[in-house]
């Protein structure tokens, strides 16, 4: 049966222009080439090449399977050279899950250097909030969850690559935006914007009014932080996002971010992986990229 082999000699040796170069160059004696071809020849009934004085020239049969070598080895060099990199971690697609809307602005940020830095490697990202990433990570859905709620798992991994504080962002007008510190009564007669989550995953609820046992006079929800910010500066109500995110996007805005209570609510962005994942290359990849991109401060902004 025709195989790789039999294809690559007719290709070097149409290189070479000898069977004697052709075997050297493929590492095989010159009888074993020889050999190969010709139970070929005999299978099939045909020549595949005729001595012509100190050459050889290709029959028509000959001529046919060189032009087919041409086409398929190259192919079947590069599929093997995919396998490698597949083997490696050179080569694949990255699954990442996020579970809140700042994660995506991150992300981001993040992209384009990770795309230029692993061209072979296609990312796939989800932006389903609302979906459970601790089971889509472990059910082998996503390869890599973004979240800034990680959990305490042994089949798991979670790596912190960004601290904040999230804070309440105010119109400047605001009456709370000259204090040093919110309280939860201070937020009794607001409406309190938030992403579209339920109240149980929400740090302000959890970590601040629950504890504090108040409830804003109204709860909205925005679907991005553009808005949510657009809101606030047209005096709609207040909300609540990360510090880094209200220097970088609201910069221009009239808006002021005062501390969740006297110390304040922080956080990180974590990435969470399946445990013995991280070490494969575009995983690392991406983990050592997210630990070197650092969050803009603008040092003239006083957000305490």
């Amino acid at each position: 049966m025709l195989d790789y082999q039999h294809l690559a000699i007719l290709r070097e040796v149409d290189r070479s222009g000898s069977v004697t170069a052709a075997a050297e160059r493929l590492n095989v004696s010159q009888s074993a080439l020889s050999h190969m071809i010709r139970k070929v020849e005999e299978r099939y009934g045909v020549k595949l090449w005729l001595k012509q004085g100190r050459g050889l020239r290709f029959t028509q049969a000959g001529e046919y399977l060189l032009g087919l070598a041409q086409r398929v080895l190259p192919q079947m060099e590069h599929a093997e050279r995919v396998l490698t990199d597949f083997a490696q971690g050179r080569r694949g697609a990255l699954r990442a899950g996020m579970e809140c809307h700042p994660c995506q602005r991150w992300l981001m940020r993040l992209t384009p250097r990770y795309l230029a830095a692993w061209p072979d490697v296609d990312l796939d990202v989800r932006t389903a909030f609302r979906f459970d990433g601790v089971a889509a990570l472990l059910g082998h859905e996503i390869d890599l969850l973004i979240t800034p709620d990680p959990v305490d798992l042994p089949e798991l991994l979670f790596t912190p690559v960004i601290d904040y504080e999230l804070v309440l962002v105010v119109h400047e007008a605001h009456p709370l935006a000259r204090r040093d510190w919110a309280t939860p009564p201070d937020l009794l007669d607001e409406v309190l914007i938030t992403v579209p989550v339920g109240v149980e995953r929400l740090d302000i609820y959890t970590q601040f009014l629950v504890p504090g046992q108040c409830r804003p006079r109204q709860h909205r929800t925005a679907e991005t932080t553009d808005l949510m910010l657009q809101l606030v500066a047209a005096r709609r109500g207040v909300s609540v996002l990360p510090d880094w995110l209200v220097r970088e996007e609201g910069a221009q805005l009239p808006i002021r971010a005062v501390r969740l209570g006297k110390g304040g609510i922080n956080k990180s962005i974590n990435l969470g992986v399946r445990r013995g994942e991280e070490g494969i290359a575009y995983i690392a990849g991406f983990l050592s990229l997210a630990q070197e991109l650092e969050v803009k401060a603008d040092p003239s902004a006083d957000w305490s």
